[in-house]
């Protein structure tokens, strides 16, 4: 029998929500609660805090792997070790005071926030638990390492739902709502993701997709149909020079969609060339 989830006390849960929370509020407008957001992931899940070293544990556990059963059992008893050695009281006190601030700095409905991988975050904490009976924990741990080994198909559709992901793509073009380029999904994917990395992980694919971008638009300048409309060959020339400026400024949602209209202007060229 399962004991009952607390899901304040969920780590990982707790980080997912704010930033569904943060990711909301960038789609609402709200600047002060996106800050706000921002602000406690930085806070409580800064490098070296409990709360870091806790969530790592789970994050081990939920992400999709492509690697076979044997590693991945490993990683299980790996990650148990490493949450064992974390200290409790330290643990429950960073959680306590992240709650705290959660419902003053926000509100309590933050934990009502719909996180995608609920469940498997809940059995996974029922794992981290010592109140659970030895024939309970390993079923829960066999569902774990099936979940690793499934969820790597489905870790694109996850990480941001798709109520996000309309609601965003309709700020570049309504016809995109319900049909992201999986380039498109990753890019929204890590500036949901970059609220708690310092945009780390952002930047860096970033800079790899507009030298992509750039590479790709380059080559269909040179294509007939574009060099000989001049407003077309203009239009792309000017992307290009936008994107490359982009190497000297800050990360904003205008640069964001700048670079998701540029995906499906690249699409659309490379679709245009094959059906030609």
């Amino acid at each position: 029998m399962r004991i009952k989830h607390n899901k304040k006390r969920n780590t990982a849960f707790v980080y997912e929500a704010l930033i569904k929370e943060a990711t909301l509020a960038i789609l609402k407008k709200d600047g002060d609660r996106k800050n706000k957001a921002v602000k406690l992931l930085k806070l409580h899940f800064k490098i070296g805090s409990e709360l870091k070293k806790d969530l790592d544990c789970y994050r081990s556990l939920c992400e999709g792997q492509n690697l076979d059963r044997f590693t991945l059992e490993k990683i299980l008893r790996e990650s148990k070790l490493q949450r064992r050695l974390l200290d409790p009281t330290g643990l429950f006190k960073a959680q306590t005071a992240l709650i705290k601030d959660v419902n003053k700095e926000l509100s309590p409905t933050v934990f009502n926030n719909f996180v995608p991988n609920y469940k498997t975050l809940a059995t996974i904490a029922q794992i981290f638990s010592d109140k659970i009976s030895p024939k309970n924990r390993v079923i829960l741990e066999n569902e774990i390492i099936i979940n690793m080994l499934t969820a790597k198909e489905k870790d694109s559709e996850q990480a941001v739902d798709d109520i996000v992901y309309r609601t965003f793509a309709k700020k570049f073009n309504n016809k995109y709502e319900t049909a992201l380029l999986e380039e498109q999904k990753q890019l929204l994917n890590y500036y949901v993701s970059s609220f708690a990395d310092n945009s780390v992980e952002l930047k860096l694919f970033l800079n790899e997709e507009i030298k992509r971008l750039i590479n790709e638009l380059q080559k269909a300048y040179k294509i007939d149909e574009i060099q000989a409309d001049e407003e077309m060959s203009d239009k792309t020339q000017r992307i290009v020079q936008k994107l490359k400026s982009y190497s000297r400024s800050t990360i904003t949602e205008d640069v964001l969609l700048t670079v998701m209209r540029t995906q499906q202007l690249v699409k659309e060229i490379h679709n245009d060339a094959d059906h030609g």
